[in-house]
C-alpha cells in the first residue's frame, strides 16, 4: 500500500529524478563487469535543490529505502554479462522510479 503525501505529481517526479541522478556507474569489479553505486543525499541537500522538503524527508526515511538502494546496487547481478553499461545504469535508475511509484500515493 502506498503512503499518501501532500505534494504534486510534478514534485514527486522531481524527487524521483533527483534520486535517479544519485545512481551512477562505479568501477568495474574483479571480473570486469560494471558496478552501480548510489550516493544517498541528505534531506537538506535535496531541499537546496528546490525539491519538496517534506516529501524528501519521507522518501529518505521510508522503511523500504535501504532495500531500494540494495536493489539498485545489485542491478548488474540481474543483467546479462554482456549488457551495455548504459543499459545497466538505466535499469538501476528504473528501480528508483518503480519503488517510489509503487509506494507513494498523491
Amino acid at each position: 500500500m502506498g503512503y499518501p503525501v501532500a505534494m504534486t505529481a510534478e514534485q514527486l517526479r522531481a524527487i524521483m529524478a533527483f534520486l535517479q541522478g544519485c545512481v551512477q556507474l562505479g568501477a568495474a569489479d574483479e571480473t570486469g563487469r560494471c558496478t552501480v553505486t548510489f550516493t544517498s543525499p541528505t534531506p537538506e541537500a535535496m531541499a537546496r535543490a528546490g525539491l519538496d522538503a517534506e516529501g524528501c524527508r519521507r522518501v529518505l526515511a521510508a522503511e523500504w529505502f535501504a532495500e531500494m538502494v540494495d536493489e539498485v546496487v545489485t542491478t548488474p547481478d540481474f543483467c546479462d554479462p554482456g549488457e551495455a553499461e548504459e543499459t545497466v545504469l538505466r535499469y538501476a535508475r528504473d528501480v528508483v522510479a518503480e519503488y517510489i511509484r509503487k509506494r507513494f500515493v498523491l
